[in-house]
């Protein structure tokens, strides 16, 4: 058990360090926004937010494809809901469209 601790150790450290960068990921967002920064700044700091998330999933067991799949899931439940922003744009249709 004792030869496993620094393995396990070194795993929460980088579980932990993803979430600290997803949360200075999104920070940048909303500074990259307040500061109005060209759009390739945010659509950076946005991309780093995904592939931060997507990276933290992964860490906790969750692959890839089962994460893309449950983004499509989750993306029928709020289309269902009729949130403003499908509403009177179609922005969650467009994104699941685009995903599959």
């Amino acid at each position: 058990m004792f030869s496993q601790e620094p393995d396990i150790l070194r795993k929460l450290r980088l579980i932990e360090g993803l979430k600290a960068d997803l949360l200075i990921n999104v920070g940048e967002v909303y500074r990259a926004m307040a500061q109005n920064r060209p759009q390739e700044t945010v659509a950076g700091a946005l991309a780093e937010v995904i592939i931060t998330a997507y990276v933290l999933g992964r860490r906790l067991g969750l692959d890839y494809a089962e994460m893309d799949d449950i983004v499509v899931a989750r993306l029928g439940q709020d289309i269902k809901k009729e949130p403003e922003i499908e509403r009177w744009f179609g922005d969650l249709s467009e994104y699941r469209r685009h995903l599959r």
